[in-house]
C-alpha cells in the first residue's frame, strides 16, 4: 500500500510546460484567447494565496510570484499556474512543492538540460518544454496533474532592469488570478541610495482599486501595497468572479545631484547611471520613410496619418525634414530637406492626408533614397555639425518589390549609411519581419519597435517618436581608470535623448584605494553593501546581477549581428558562461526543474529567438501573421484541431472521407463567406490505409462575387470578369472588392475578407518521387474571426464555443496517453489525450499540440455526422 506522498509522487505527471508569447492587439484587461487570463487554472480547486513581491534596488528588480493551491475536487485533475512576465526579464528559478515533494529548478546549458529531459521522458515520465517567441510579454505556463486533496505551491522568480523613458522608470506587474483569492497581496519595495524624487501608480484593473493601492515613501525608500480582500476582488457584490485582470504599474524617478551621473559600487561590481538634464536639444534632420503599400490600407494608414499629424507639429524651425512614401514605387514629398516652418508642416500634413495605400513594398529603394537625401544635404553643407540626422522607417510588411532579399537590403543600407546617421524602424502589426527591422536598426545606430495595430497605434507611434525627438548629446564616452575596473559593458554611445538614461556596469579590481572615479566618485566602496544589509527588502546582489544582465543583453545583440560563424561561436560561449554563472534563462540556456530524487523532470526553455514577436507556433518563414494566436488548424490527413479559449483546451478529430469529396469548413450566409476544401489521396495504400489530404481550398465572398482558389500548384482570384493567377514561386499582394491576398513564396497564402475574417493556407511540398506522399495544403482559421450568428461548418460552428467538461481522467492502454470522459452537446464521449501536429512553425516536422482526441470522425463533438458537411462544389454554402 502506497503512502499518500508515494501515491502523489507516482501520480505526478507534468503534462505541459510552455511559454506562450501573445500579440498585444488590445489592452491587457481584455478577455482574449491570446492571453491566459487565469493565473491559476483548474476546476474545484481552492486557491489559498497569491502573492507578488518585487524588490527594486538601483533600477534592478527581482520579482517573486507565489501561489498556494489545493485540489478540493473529488478526482485527480490538472492544475495550471501561469505568470505573465515582461519580455526583457530573465527567469532565474521556478520551484514547485506537491504534497511535500519539492521540485527545484537549476539553469543548465540547453543541450545538457534537454538530454536530462529526454532521459526522463524515455522512462515514461511526462514532461514538457517551453518554446515561444517573445514580445512585450510572455507567459510562463505550467500544468501539473495531481490527486484529490493535493496541496501545491508554485514559486517563480525573474529579474529585469528598469529602463528610463520619458523621465521615469516603469515597473509593470500583470495581475490575472482568474478567481477570488483569500490571501491576495502585491508588494513593491524600492530602494534608491541617492533618493527617490517621484513615485506613483497606475492600473488597468479598474477605478474601484485605485483607493486600495497604498504608497509609503521616504527619502530613498518606497513601499507600494495592493491587498484587496475577497469582497473587494468581486466583479459585483454577489459575483464569484474576480475583477482583478490587468496591469499594475509603478512609476518612479530618482534624485540627481549633478549632470555628472551617479556611480554605485556593491559586491565587487559598479554601475554608473548617466542622465543629464537642463541641456538644450540638438537640431534634427529627419527623413520619414512611410510604407503605403496595399497592406497598410484601413486602420494602419489611418493611425499612421494621425500620428504623423502630431509628430510634424513637434518639429521646430531648427529642424529639417522630408517625407518619403513607398509601395512598389518611391515618391518624395520634397526632394530636399526643408525647415520645420509652419508653412512646410501644413503642406506635409496635407500630403500625408491624401495618401491612398496600394501596391507592393519596395523597402530597399525607399531607404536608399532616404540616405541619399541626407548625404546630399551633408555634402552641400546644409546640415549643422551639431545636429542629429535620422531616418524613421514605418512599415507593416516584408519587401515584395525590387530587392527582396533581406540580407542584401541590410548590406546595401550599411554600405551607404554614414556613422553620423541613425535608422529607427517601426514595425506596424504582425505581417512585418520584426527580426529584420531590428537588425537593420541596430546595425545603423538606431532601435526598432513593434507598433501593435489596434485602437491606440497612433499613440504608440507618438510615444516612440517622443523618446527620440529630443537628442541632447552625441558620441558620449563614459570612462574609468584602466587599473580600477574590468569587463566593462558598453561605454560609448551614439546619442543621449532627453528623459532616458545611459548605464555602464563592470567589475571593480582589487585596490588599496577606497574610491572609484569616473565623472563622479564613489567613495567607501563597502559603504553601499553595509547600507543594503540594513534594509530588509533591498536586493543585495543587484550590482552583480545587473552587470551580468546588461552584458548578456549586449552579447545577444552582438550574436545576432555576427558576420562570421567563428565570431558567433565565441559570443555564444560567453553568453552561456555568464547565464550559467548568474542563473539566467536565455535563448541558450534552459531551466531544468526536477524532484529531489531526479526521477521527475520538466524543462523550461526560453524563446529560441527573442526578436520575433509572435504568438506560440505562429512564426512563418521568420515573420508573423495577424490574428493567428489561437486558431483552428486543419492539416495533414486531415487532422482538425479546435481551440476552445474559454476552456483553455484543444480538441482534435480526424475526418475519414474519400478523395474528391468537398468538405465545408466555414459557411456564413450572414457575411457571405464560405470556405471549402477538396480532398486528394496519397499515391497508394500505406500501412493498410489510403491517406487523404486537402488538395484545393476555396474562399468565396458572395456579396462581391470574389472567389479565391488555392491548389498545390497555383493561387487564383476571380470576380467573374477579372482573373488573376499566381504560382507558388511568387511573393505578391492583391486587393479586390474587400478581399486581400498575401502570398509568401513557397510558404503560405493569407486571404483576408473585409479586414475581419482571415484564412491562412499552408503549402506542404514533398519529394516528387516519393512512392506514397503527395503535395497538400493545410488550413488555419483564427477563432476570433468576426462571423455572423448563422455561421456553421466543420470549423465555423465553433465560433460559438460549446460547453465542455472533461472528467474521470485515467491511464489508457498507452501509458503516455491518458483517457477520460468528455461531456459535450449532451453526449458523453471517450476521449484520449495525445499529440497532433501544427505545421505553422515547421512545415516539415510540425510542432506538437496537446489535445483531447475525439474518435469516429468527430462524432458527438461536431453537429450531426461528418457526411452532413460534404458539399457539391467548391463554391457551395452548407
Amino acid at each position: 500500500t502506497l503512502s499518500e506522498n508515494q501515491y502523489a509522487a507516482k501520480s505526478l505527471k507534468i503534462l505541459q510546460v510552455q511559454v506562450i508569447c501573445c500579440l498585444k492587439t488590445r489592452p491587457l484587461n481584455c478577455s482574449d484567447s491570446c492571453f491566459l487570463s487565469q493565473a491559476i487554472r483548474g476546476d474545484d480547486i481552492t486557491v489559498k494565496s497569491y502573492r507578488v513581491e518585487s524588490r527594486i534596488t538601483s533600477r534592478f528588480a527581482h520579482v517573486t510570484v507565489r501561489s498556494s493551491v489545493v485540489n478540493s475536487g473529488s478526482k485527480a485533475q490538472s492544475i495550471g499556474f501561469n505568470v505573465q512576465i515582461p519580455k526583457q526579464a530573465f527567469i532565474t528559478n521556478f520551484t514547485m512543492n506537491v504534497n511535500g515533494i519539492t521540485f527545484v529548478g537549476s539553469v543548465k546549458e540547453k543541450t545538457v538540460a534537454r538530454n536530462l529531459y529526454t532521459q526522463a521522458r524515455a522512462r515514461g515520465k511526462a514532461a514538457g518544454i517551453i518554446r515561444a517567441n517573445s514580445q512585450d510579454m510572455e507567459t510562463f505556463k505550467t500544468e501539473v496533474h495531481v490527486p484529490s486533496g493535493s496541496n501545491i505551491e508554485f514559486e517563480l522568480h525573474y529579474q529585469e532592469m528598469m529602463h528610463r523613458k520619458l523621465g521615469h522608470y516603469e515597473h509593470n506587474l500583470y495581475l490575472q488570478p482568474g478567481r477570488l483569492v483569500p490571501q491576495f497581496q502585491v508588494d513593491v519595495y524600492i530602494f534608491e541610495p541617492k533618493g527617490i524624487s517621484m513615485v506613483q501608480t497606475s492600473n488597468t484593473l479598474g477605478q474601484q482599486f485605485t483607493e486600495l493601492i497604498k504608497v509609503v515613501s521616504t527619502d530613498n525608500k518606497a513601499h507600494i501595497v495592493f491587498k484587496p480582500n475577497l469582497q473587494q476582488q468581486r466583479k459585483c457584490d454577489n459575483c464569484t468572479d474576480s475583477a482583478i485582470d490587468g496591469t499594475f504599474t509603478v512609476m518612479y524617478d530618482v534624485k540627481r545631484d549633478s549632470n555628472a551621473g551617479e556611480l554605485q559600487v556593491s559586491d565587487g561590481h559598479f554601475v554608473h547611471f548617466f542622465a543629464p538634464t537642463n541641456l538644450s536639444p540638438l537640431p534634427k534632420n529627419i527623413v520619414f520613410v512611410i510604407d503605403v503599400s496595399g497592406s497598410m490600407w484601413g486602420v494602419k494608414m489611418k493611425q499612421t496619418v494621425e500620428a504623423m499629424q502630431a509628430i510634424l507639429d513637434d518639429l521646430t524651425l531648427d529642424d529639417q525634414f522630408s517625407i518619403i512614401d513607398f509601395n512598389h514605387n518611391v515618391r518624395c514629398w520634397s526632394e530636399d530637406l526643408v525647415s520645420g516652418s509652419s508653412i512646410q508642416i501644413a503642406d506635409a500634413k496635407k500630403y500625408i492626408q491624401n495618401i491612398k495605400p496600394n501596391g507592393g513594398t519596395n523597402i530597399n529603394e525607399a531607404l536608399m533614397r532616404a540616405v541619399q537625401m541626407l548625404l546630399k544635404a551633408s555634402n552641400q553643407g546644409l546640415i549643422d555639425s551639431r545636429s542629429v540626422s535620422m531616418i524613421i522607417l514605418v512599415s507593416d510588411g516584408d519587401p515584395t518589390v525590387g530587392e527582396i532579399k533581406l540580407s542584401a537590403i541590410q548590406k546595401n543600407v550599411r554600405k551607404i549609411m554614414r556613422e553620423e546617421f541613425s535608422l529607427f524602424s517601426l514595425g506596424i502589426g504582425f505581417d512585418v519581419d520584426f527580426d529584420f527591422l531590428e537588425r537593420i536598426a541596430m546595425e545603423n545606430r538606431g532601435i526598432a519597435q513593434r507598433i501593435y495595430a489596434n485602437h491606440d497605434a497612433a499613440e504608440q507611434l507618438r510615444t516612440f517618436y517622443s523618446q527620440v525627438s529630443s537628442p541632447l548629446l552625441r558620441r558620449i564616452a563614459i570612462q574609468f581608470p584602466e587599473d580600477s575596473v574590468s569587463e566593462v559593458t558598453q561605454n560609448r554611445f551614439d546619442k543621449y535623448f532627453s528623459g532616458s538614461e545611459l548605464v555602464v556596469a563592470g567589475k571593480v579590481l582589487p585596490s588599496e584605494s577606497n574610491t572609484l572615479t569616473s565623472f563622479t566618485t564613489a567613495s567607501a566602496v563597502t559603504e553601499l553593501d553595509t547600507e543594503l544589509v540594513k534594509h530588509q527588502h533591498s536586493f543585495t546582489g543587484f550590482a552583480r546581477q545587473m552587470w551580468a544582465y546588461i552584458t548578456i543583453k549586449q552579447l545577444i545583440s552582438d550574436r545576432s549581428l555576427a558576420q562570421t560563424a567563428a565570431k558567433k561561436r565565441m559570443v555564444t560561449k560567453q553568453i552561456m558562461s555568464l547565464a550559467l554563472e548568474h542563473q539566467f534563462v536565455t535563448p541558450l540556456t534552459a531551466l531544468l526543474v526536477e524532484s529531489e530524487d531526479a526521477t521527475e523532470r520538466l524543462l523550461a526553455d526560453s524563446p529560441r529567438d527573442p526578436k520575433h514577436g509572435c504568438c506560440s507556433a505562429t512564426v512563418l518563414n521568420g515573420s508573423c501573421r495577424p490574428h493567428m494566436c489561437a486558431s483552428h488548424p486543419v492539416d495533414n490527413d486531415p487532422h482538425f484541431i479546435v481551440h476552445l479559449p474559454g476552456s483553455n483546451m484543444d480538441v482534435c478529430f480526424n475526418i475519414d472521407s474519400k478523395p474528391g469529396h468537398i468538405l465545408n469548413l466555414v459557411s456564413d450566409r450572414g457575411t457571405g463567406v464560405v470556405v471549402n476544401g477538396q480532398l486528394i489521396s496519397s499515391k497508394q495504400v500505406h500501412n493498410s490505409k489510403l491517406s487523404t489530404y486537402f488538395g484545393t481550398i476555396s474562399v468565396d465572398y458572395q456579396p462581391d462575387g470574389v472567389s479565391v482558389t488555392i491548389t498545390t500548384d497555383m493561387i487564383a482570384m476571380s470576380d467573374g470578369s477579372n482573373n488573376h493567377s499566381f504560382t507558388w514561386a511568387a511573393t505578391a499582394e492583391i486587393t479586390q472588392d474587400g478581399v486581400r491576398i498575401n502570398i509568401v513564396k513557397n510558404s503560405h497564402v493569407i486571404v483576408t475578407v473585409n479586414d475581419n475574417i482571415q484564412v491562412m493556407v499552408l503549402l506542404h511540398r514533398v519529394y516528387k518521387k516519393h512512392p506514397v506522399n503527395v503535395d497538400f495544403l493545410g488550413v488555419y482559421i483564427p477563432n476570433d474571426n468576426q462571423y455572423s450568428p448563422v455561421v456553421h461548418g466543420l470549423i465555423g460552428q465553433f465560433s460559438r464555443e460549446p460547453e465542455v467538461n472533461v472528467f474521470d481522467i485515467h491511464e489508457g492502454a498507452d501509458p503516455l496517453k491518458k483517457e477520460a470522459t468528455m461531456e459535450v452537446k449532451g453526449n458523453k464521449l471517450l476521449v484520449t489525450r495525445g499529440w497532433q501536429k501544427d505545421y505553422r512553425r515547421d512545415t516539415r516536422q510540425g510542432s506538437n499540440v496537446y489535445c483531447w482526441f475525439i474518435h469516429n470522425s468527430g462524432k458527438g463533438f461536431i453537429d450531426g455526422h461528418y457526411t452532413d458537411y460534404i458539399v457539391p462544389d467548391l463554391h457551395s454554402f452548407l
